[in-house]
């Protein structure tokens, strides 16, 4: 149960550093809210959102998550103004500082609507009924004869206060019981789902916008730092001379690596400090770094992918999900289908590479960093400075990207240590090239799948095999295979009414950094599941689009827990938000119809389609493609998602763009390898991202109308895309991918 407490202005000044008078709301969500495990850094119990309403009338809203252009400043300020009856253009919006009364402020794992749209809900209300209360008090009448509506409270005579004139007393009263707040009827949503332009907009589109980049502090000095090429380098010699022979830079720092695994903390590097960044870049040139061989110095990805498929083809693994009798129905069936799947490495590659400025003194330490989480960023660099945690402020810019690898707050505790090393504010700016080639890198995968027909083309057993180094790797170096929480993600959650099914996993060592990126395992295992339903369905003469609807079979709620596997459901209940496969089966049907699927295509042009049901959310996704002459075009990509009750459809709508021309552009172009320990690529001319000419020119997305629990946005529509666009090359040329990106396979 969440509660509310009236903040003081003193206490609401030093949590935000806003000036405010009036009505200062808080609210506080329960100690289950917060998401264990590795991807949720914030264990703070408390979350305190503040609200508050000035004597002119402003109101005031806190935007604990961090905006990277989804549109997340926006949407839980909306719904606290629905709510509240507030003014749309009497609202600000603040970003605030890192904080463990927010509760966590992890701004990935598209959860912040769906963590948080109650409990806004509840906030605005509570602020609507004491302002009703202040008004009843003023006119002396029953509260029930008052009304909040658009920043007035009305009485049935006809008499009205505005917000601003009632927020001094409002503040004066005892909060409402929880029980008794009374929530809109959804049918008097006046923002909640609806088109509301996004607050930063203006910023963006003309340069005002603050981005880590954009931060400026007095007597700042720039830092670029040579960091080891592989993982677990260490230092052996470098020429510090010649670098501090450049004009600008003012010293040479070694930045020792943690023993162990890297986590959060910064890799093994030499740090050029300057008075510009030109100076600080030329500086670290001049350094001829030598570095100490590591166990992971002579790592080859192709090789490695190599191991991981002779893993996946040569043997059972640990098995995670069963039923049935797998192995008797492969040997009795009329005809079985096998295939095996590789995707390779992948880096963020976000268009603002990750920048941190830092000013550090004996007992404090000022942050301000483009980061999705501000408090593991307040936590990790308080630990590396021997601070208390409360001594630690961390202002969030605006990101200019995440995708996750801003989740990560090492750069971070460079500037810091940097900055106490100096005795001087120091930025460190990641170039494009430190961003690629020192990423956290989304694991790369070998999938193996067989499957069992019998004479009328139904499926008797699915067995699938995996094996993709594990995240936890980079957090501990002893885990080698992934668990019940990744593999929840695509992979053993396959939603198939197939009599007999198995799915395995084998170990995989890492040897870089393994971090999350948009969407995390359902990259791959999308792929790997949405092109081999693919596959069956050609073998056995059905439309694929109808083989997915058979294959899921009847609607049902599912959980797995009989079949011996403990699905994660993205840390929330599964009889909050159950996996439904009617509403799987909903997103292909909704697409089908929003597409002449069917239609008879010239000779070289071809349909796909896969779905996935990912973050909690379906996602159904189309493509057609042109290939001739060695060429692919993806001509088309229609996306149909179920996210539950949306409350921004224009930003809904966006994300869903947005998420299929990443997939596009994994699919299409996304790979790093690796050789001799070190990431080959660099820049976007060897990483490239979709360019203009390969997005196509038809993009469409279609919401389903929900009134159920809002689930994610921004990455599920991501994983389905690759399986589509391959499914669709399939279609067009009779040729099966199985190995990503296709540019290995055509001219892109």
């Amino acid at each position: 149960m969440s509660t509310f407490s009236v903040v003081s202005r003193r206490r609401f000044l030093q949590l935000t550093g806003l000036t405010a008078s009036g009505l200062v709301l808080g609210a506080v969500a329960p100690r289950n809210l917060a998401l264990a495990g590795i991807l949720d850094e914030a264990q703070g119990s408390q979350l305190n959102v503040f609200v508050s309403v000035a004597t002119d009338g402003t109101v005031e809203i806190i935007a604990h998550r961090s905006e990277m252009g989804t549109g997340i400043r926006t949407g839980l300020p909306q719904v606290v103004a629905d709510e509240m009856e507030a003014d749309w253009q009497q609202v600000k919006v603040i970003q605030a500082h890192a904080d463990s009364r927010y509760g966590s402020q992890n701004t990935d794992g598209s959860r912040s609507v769906r963590d948080f749209y109650h409990i806004m809900r509840q906030m605005g209300a509570a602020a609507r009924t004491l302002l009703e209360q202040a008004a009843a008090a003023t006119w002396q009448v029953p509260v029930e004869e008052c009304t909040a509506r658009n920043h007035a409270v009305h009485h049935s005579s006809g008499r009205s206060l505005g917000f601003g004139a009632l927020a001094a007393k409002a503040a004066e009263l005892p909060l409402p019981a929880l029980e008794s707040l009374r929530l809109k009827d959804t049918a008097n949503f006046r923002y909640i789902g609806k088109d509301v332009p996004i607050v930063d907009l203006r910023d963006m589109t003309t340069g005002k916008a603050t981005y880590g980049i954009d931060v400026h502090v007095p007597e700042m000095l720039y830092a670029s730092i040579e960091r080891t090429p592989w993982l677990q380098g260490r230092i052996v010699s470098y020429d510090s001379a010649a670098a501090l022979e450049v004009k600008g830079v003012l010293d040479v720092v070694e930045l020792k690596a943690v023993d162990g695994a890297p986590g959060f903390n910064p890799i093994e590097g030499v740090a050029v400090l300057a008075t510009n960044n030109h100076s600080a870049l030329k500086g670290r040139a001049a350094l001829k770094v030598r570095w100490r061989e590591s166990d992971h110095s002579s790592h080859n990805a192709e090789a490695y992918l190599d191991e991981l498929v002779a893993r996946v083809e040569g043997g059972a693994g640990e098995v995670a999900r069963q039923r049935g009798d797998v192995d008797a129905a492969l040997a009795s069936a009329a005809s079985v289908v096998e295939a095996t799947y590789r995707t390779p490495y992948l880096a963020h590659a976000s268009m603002e590479p990750p920048v941190a400025t830092a000013r550090v003194t004996d007992e404090r330490c000022e942050i301000w960093a483009c980061t999705q989480t501000p408090q593991a960023t307040q936590q990790a660099v308080a630990k590396t400075l021997e601070l208390d945690v409360s001594a630690v402020t961390v202002h969030v810019t605006l990101l200019g990207g995440g995708f996750g690898r801003k989740a990560k707050p090492d750069f971070s505790v460079e500037a810091a240590r940097l900055a106490a090393h100096v005795g001087k504010p120091v930025q460190v700016v990641w170039s494009r090239e430190d961003d690629i080639r020192h990423d956290y890198f989304h694991a790369c995968s070998a999938q193996h799948f067989k499957g069992a027909l019998d004479e009328d083309g139904n499926v008797t057993a699915w067995l699938g095999r995996q094996a993709a180094p594990p995240i936890e790797s980079t957090f501990d170096r002893s885990v080698r295979i992934n668990g019940a929480n990744w593999l929840s993600q695509s992979f053993a959650s396959v939603p198939f009414a197939v009599p007999n099914l198995r799915v395995e996993s084998h170990e995989a060592p890492a040897h870089v950094r393994i971090g999350w990126l948009r969407s995390v395992y359902n990259i791959p295992y999308a792929f790997g599941v949405g092109s081999f339903v693919d596959e069956l369905a050609h073998a056995a003469g059905r439309d694929p689009a109808e083989f997915w609807l058979e294959l899921i079979g009847e609607d049902r709620l599912l959980d797995f827990k009989d079949e011996g596997f403990e699905y994660s459901n993205y840390g929330r209940s599964i009889t909050e938000y159950p996996f439904a496969t009617a509403r799987t089966k909903g997103v292909i049907r909704e697409l089908v119809a929003s597409i002449p699927w069917g239609e008879k295509l010239p000779q070289g042009q071809g349909w796909g389609l896969s779905v996935a049901n990912s973050f909690l959310s379906n996602v159904a996704v189309a493509s057609k493609v042109d290939v001739r002459d060695g060429r692919l075009r993806v001509l088309e990509l229609h996306g149909v998602i179920d996210a539950g009750r949306v409350i921004n459809p224009d930003r809904v709508h966006a994300q869903m763009e947005g998420g299929m021309i990443f997939g596009l552009s994994l699919a299409l172009n996304g790979e790093i390898t690796f050789a001799g320990g070190e990431a080959q690529q660099s820049n976007f001319h060897d990483y490239p991202i979709a360019r203009m000419d390969q997005v196509p020119a038809v993009i469409r997305s279609h919401i389903v109308s929900s009134e159920t629990a809002p689930t994610g946005v921004g990455e599920p529509p991501t994983p389905p895309t690759a399986p589509a666009i391959a499914n669709a090359v399939f279609a067009a040329t009779g040729k099966r991918i199985r190995e990503l990106p296709l540019s290995k396979h055509f001219d892109v």
